[in-house]
């Protein structure tokens, strides 16, 4: 084209591609995403193996793709496709884009001779060769692409509140049917500067990058060998353990479920199977698919098979009397060579350990809750601790679709070590003036996907009561102000959600409304602390509640 290398940007060299006189095709074997597949798309055939995958993950960093994605996928997909594509980012399986037509084969031998075999068949058809951009029979129906664009933006407002990007990629999308293609590319390429340069875009980035970095260990050598995990034990059925077990189900891993009595074993499979029930009637799961996976736990009150599996998690109450004992049994079963694993969330896995006679082979895998869709899991490492069961444990997070990161074996070790300031924080506020509610709603408008009293209702406020209550030297120290609202509510059996009542009142379907009960504990509180109410900005809630965060982050 003449022009300065440094001047050409990768819609440039799409172009050039799109309007070569020679037909090209483009073979895929593996993934193209983003700006893969915007290249894939500026060529006049695309085949791919089975195996590959196509997508378009930009909204994914926080920005929309910017080398004229929104703009051919619609016409190789139609609008309703192109948007769910680029709103949520998930790829999608190469015989999935061949039904949408964003492939036009799939090559089941080898790829190179195939897409040659396939690119002559299309050269000796004499089929007229057309660019992407001309490919419109997908884009005239002005009513169903209007539809689509409309059912994108009230499905965002269902789900909660959208992100710049979202927003942008629908509006990006929506101008292939309205606009010519070069003025959707250059619309395209306005939003995509604007989403570019965002806070939001900056902050997924540093996500993005962050949550790649904690699967790198510096201490562990890149060939520590890893263990398989081909079978499962779990210890204890209640929320965790019930959400643990579908985590290795889910996987194909079977699993040993052992509880204390046939009353809360029989309760734990029965939340389980209501759990994967709600998935069906969502359309993500089939009946077959429940059967097959329930069909993978073996229930059971004694640790009878305890001796053949790879994994022993115990997921029972937070106590460390209670996981003491349970260690020393499962040492005296476990075979040599299983990983003996720890759901606390608080207690020390040096002390769990203790308890055994292998304290190398005990390891901390902290689900958070729901445990079957929470994507953390904390790994943390005791002073014992063997690097193949650490390097297992963080294989077993890949297996499981978990983000599995590494901790030091401290109190509450990274995220509600974190986490108890926040909420002290937030604790405090409510003593100093503000409504649970505006504490609750003013860091949702922030950005938190729920305020942090109401994630108290959610996990149970009797988690930390009884932590509280067992270690009361890290809670209760001279000159340390510590938060009481909590501890009151518990005394009056406000569990949270579970039992009702928490810091709201919740309906059959755990909706929350306020309640003048709490109101009145309040007031009760604020005057044995001397404390007259003041009003309080959303603005200080944010700060003090989120400068929580990072100060303990950096701690």
């Amino acid at each position: 084209s003449g022009a300065k290398q440094t001047d050409i940007g990768l819609a440039q060299i799409i172009l050039e591609v799109e309007n070569s006189a020679k037909p090209v095709t483009m073979a895929i074997h593996g993934t193209a995403l983003g700006g893969g597949l915007e290249v894939a798309m500026g060529g006049h055939y695309r085949v791919a193996v089975a195996s590959a995958q196509v997508g378009q993950p930009e909204v994914k960093l926080g920005i929309i793709p910017g080398a004229a994605g929104t703009q051919r996928l619609p016409r190789l997909a139609g609008m309703a496709k192109a948007l769910d594509m680029c709103i949520y980012g998930a790829p999608i399986p190469a015989k999935d884009a061949l039904e949408y037509g964003i492939l036009d084969d799939v090559i089941m031998g080898d790829l190179l001779s195939g897409a040659v075999a396939f690119a002559r068949e299309k050269l000796n058809s004499g089929e007229l060769v057309r660019k992407t951009r001309d490919k419109m029979e997908k884009l005239e129906d002005a009513a169903a692409n209007a539809a689509a664009v409309e059912a994108a933006r009230t499905a965002l407002t269902k789900r909660g509140r959208a992100l710049m990007a979202e927003l942008a990629a629908i509006d990006a999308c929506a101008a292939s049917a309205t606009l010519s293609f070069d003025e959707g590319c250059a619309y395209e390429a306005k939003l995509f500067q604007q989403c570019l340069f965002s806070d939001q875009s900056k902050s997924m980035i540093h996500a993005f990058f962050g949550e790649r970095a904690v699967s790198k260990i510096p201490f562990l050598p890149k060939d520590t060998a890893t263990l398989p995990i081909k079978s499962a034990a779990v210890i204890g059925a209640g929320t965790m353990g019930g959400g643990i077990t579908m985590n290795f189900i889910n996987a194909g891993i079977p699993v040993r479920l052992r509880e204390t009595t046939q009353e809360a074993l029989d309760r734990g499979l029965a939340t389980i199977r209501r759990n994967y029930e709600s998935a069906v009637k969502k359309g993500r799961l089939t009946a077959d698919d429940v059967e097959n996976r329930l069909a993978l736990i073996t229930p059971q009150l004694d640790y009878a098979g305890f001796d053949q599996v790879d994994i022993i998690t115990e997921a029972v109450f937070e106590n460390m009397a209670l996981k003491k004992q349970v260690f020393a049994e499962i040492d005296a079963v476990a075979r040599p060579g299983c990983i003996l694993a720890s759901n606390t969330s608080t207690l020390s896995i040096d002390e769990i350990a203790s308890a055994t006679k292998r304290p190398e082979w005990v390891v901390g895998t902290h689900y958070f809750s729901p445990a079957n869709i929470m994507k953390l899991l904390e790994i943390v490492r005791g002073a014992a601790t063997k690097p193949e069961v650490l390097a297992t444990a963080m294989a077993l997070s890949k297996t499981l679709r978990k983000t599995g990161v590494v901790s030091g074996n401290c109190f509450g070790f990274i995220g509600n070590r974190m986490f108890g300031p926040y909420r002290r924080e937030a604790q405090f506020l409510v003593e100093e003036g503000a409504s649970p509610t505006q504490v609750d709603r003013a860091l949702y408008e922030w950005g938190m996907a729920m305020g942090p009293l109401a994630t108290g209702d959610l996990a149970g406020l009797d988690v930390g009561w009884r932590i509280r209550q067992e270690f009361p030297q890290l809670f209760q120290r001279p000159g340390v102000r510590d938060a009481r609202l909590e501890d009151r509510l518990c005394e009056l059996g406000r569990f949270g959600q579970k039992t009702g009542s928490g810091w709201y009142l919740y309906d059959a379907n755990r909706k929350p409304s306020p309640d003048p009960a709490v109101d009145s504990l309040i007031a009760e509180v604020r005057a044995e602390l001397h404390r007259t109410p003041r009003d309080i900005s959303n603005d200080e809630i944010v700060d003090r509640c989120i400068y929580a965060l990072v100060n303990e982050g950096a701690r």
